[in-house]
């Protein structure tokens, strides 16, 4: 692995998306990025910041211009989108690990690289760190998350540049990462703007309470339905196949739930979501995770209440 990236995006969007000729769309059409170069032992080595000058949406929304500091007047000294990711991914060097606050930068930045007609960053998913997540997972519920501002309060951590600002917010990002131990580093998260098209790309991964699979594409959710890789009730870590106690289920026909039970392990729920990929097709995340009496009975009670309505 590389060094660590943890990175910030500033971005600029439209009242509409800009749709293209060729069918391509882009929302937010970046403008600022700012990066932090952490070694392995997490110690700064490196930053960037860039201003980028708009190409697509070159009236400043009134909701970004309240929230990003910047004006059009700013951004017209800097370069074209093109050039400043060229730079950008030369300072990451290979196999960087990027990092950044919540999950959404990262598509983003692919989502720019394509608009663009940059070269992506990879063929599959990308494995990434959420420090909003680990954040969450380090001092908090796990399921929470609050701004950066706050993280940044909650540590004590001096507020000593503004935030808002790509290099900035990276900044206090960096300084949050680096407080993780290692068990909390272990949590990694995974981008899907490109998804696994082949068997062989797919992800499965074992987490320290749950396990993760991101599937290849589909055509059409019967396809899903039918799949036995997907629909299958298997406890992740004996890899048997197990009884189903509660069949597979959907409140909203995106989503479906299924508990199966392992003599070794106990109640395993398993959790399919459905999602579209960028070109239209389908794909899977599945997660199992064990769960207590208690919650199989929730899950049998949201279960019925599903079958009567009409």
């Amino acid at each position: 692995m590389g060094n660590f990236i943890v990175f910030d995006l500033e971005w600029n969007q439209g009242n509409a998306p800009y749709v293209r000729s060729d069918g391509k769309s882009l929302t937010f059409e970046i403008v600022e990025i700012g990066a932090v170069k952490l070694n392995e032992k997490r110690e700064k080595i490196g930053e960037f910041s860039r201003l980028i000058k708009p190409q697509i949406h070159t009236h400043m929304h009134r909701i970004t211009g309240r929230l990003i500091h910047l004006s059009m007047e700013d951004l017209e000294s800097g370069e074209r989108f093109q050039d400043v990711a060229r730079d950008f991914l030369s300072f990451c060097g290979d196999n960087p690990m990027f990092c950044s606050w919540g999950p959404s930068d990262l598509t983003e930045f692919q989502r720019n690289l394509d608009f663009f007609g940059l070269p992506a960053l990879s063929d599959r998913p990308i494995a990434f760190y959420d420090v909003q997540k680990l954040f969450s997972i380090a001092y908090d519920d796990g399921k929470s998350r609050i701004s950066l501002e706050t993280a940044v309060d909650t540590l004590e951590i001096a507020k000593d540049i503004p935030f808002h600002r790509a290099l900035a917010d990276a900044e206090y990002t960096a300084k949050i990462f680096r407080t993780f131990d290692e068990d909390t580093l272990r949590r990694l998260s995974f981008d899907t703007f490109i998804t696994p098209k082949t068997r062989k790309q797919e992800i499965r991964i074992v987490f320290d309470n749950y396990a993760k699979y991101i599937s290849r594409e589909f055509a059409s959710k019967d396809d899903i339905l039918r799949n036995n890789d997907i629909m299958s009730t298997r406890c992740y870590l004996c890899r048997h196949n197990i009884r189903r106690k509660v069949k597979w289920f959907t409140p909203n026909g995106k989503h479906y739930y299924a508990v199966g039970f392992c003599e070794n392990h106990g109640f395993m729920k398993a959790k399919v979501r459905i999602r579209k990929a960028e070109d239209g097709n389908l794909y899977v995340v599945k997660t199992c995770r064990f769960i207590s009496n208690e919650d199989v009975e929730n899950l049998k009670k949201k279960q019925a209440r599903i079958k009567k309505k009409p």
